[in-house]
């Protein structure tokens, strides 16, 4: 069986492609993947806020586009990526498995940081959080794959990056500090891969249910959940993450100021992953959110 994988080629989103391609050959050696690398707006606007380039799914929709219109079978995610719904046409067919879901600190660590400490992140997520914590930091935009990510060391103090994307490429060791989720709330679906196909395919879908993951859909689900609750519209610093307590699921969710001068948090349980999101999601508006949305 013959596999195009549609993937970014960047070296981490290259190293997602393959992993996934090992997952499937281990469920049947005869499979072959050969990738379709997509070379996405986002990855050649590296100067562009990607707030300003349509924040969450820039980096997703031209490899969507590719399994689409045919090119490609599969697409494969970081699911951080991913809006909180698949476009028409496309089901996410398997979340393979999860890696670390804490945001790094490399440079240096979050209480050793020098007072007026200049840090760069491309995510305003990670911007309120660390203003919150740290007013007196200053933030600068940060773009690229993270080989170009850490060659800002040096013009800035210290770079923030998801720790799955420096593990994956063997770049672990350079991370400082591992922000608990407590202290700093991941991004939706962080850590996780996400593998689409064609609603229409059953052959695929098929194939890629062989290598879920039972609980990361469970986790990630009840994240997405929490998302779409918010709207598609919201571009407000948010944040969740999901675990597993038993047969419940725990979600910690939150919502921000882009400036993190007011941070709402919900924490909540339940058993149905996208009933949870949607109840955590209506509390936090309720608590505030909705105020927080009109004077964005």
């Amino acid at each position: 069986m013959l596999i195009r994988a549609a993937t970014r080629g960047s070296p981490l989103a290259r190293w997602q492609t393959d992993r996934v391609a090992e997952l499937l050959r281990a469920t049947d050696p005869s499979i072959e993947v050969d990738v379709v690398v997509v070379h996405t707006s986002g990855d050649l606007d590296q100067t562009t806020p990607i707030e300003q380039m349509g924040g969450r799914g820039v980096f997703a929709k031209e490899v969507q586009s590719a399994v689409l219109d045919g090119r490609a079978d599969i697409a494969v995610h970081s699911a951080k990526d991913l809006t909180s719904t698949p476009p028409d046409g496309l089901v996410v067919a398997a979340f393979p498995e999860r890696a670390d879901i804490r945001d790094g600190l490399v440079g240096g660590t979050l209480n050793g940081l020098r007072n007026g400490a200049v840090v760069a992140t491309g995510s305003i997520r990670r911007k309120a959080q660390l203003a919150a914590l740290r007013p007196d930091l200053e933030f600068v935009g940060l773009r690229g794959n993270m080989t170009t990510r850490l060659g800002k060391l040096g013009e800035v103090d210290a770079i923030v990056a998801a720790c799955c994307g420096l593990d994956r490429i063997d770049l672990g060791h350079r991370i400082d500090e591992r922000l608990d989720p407590d202290v700093v709330v991941p991004q939706v679906g962080q850590g996780a891969l996400a593998v689409e196909c064609r609603v229409a395919d059953a052959d695929m879908r098929s194939a890629l249910a062989l290598i879920e993951d039972h609980l990361v859909r469970r986790t990630v689900s009840a994240e997405r959940a929490y998302l779409a609750e918010l709207g598609g519209g919201c571009d407000l610093p948010v944040g969740a993450w999901a675990s597993v307590d038993g047969d419940e699921i725990v979600l910690d969710a939150l919502l921000s100021s882009f400036d993190g001068t007011r941070v709402l948090r919900v924490t909540d349980r339940g058993f149905d992953p996208w009933v949870l999101g949607i109840s955590v999601a209506r509390r936090l508006l309720e608590v505030g959110g909705r105020e927080l949305l009109a004077n964005r």
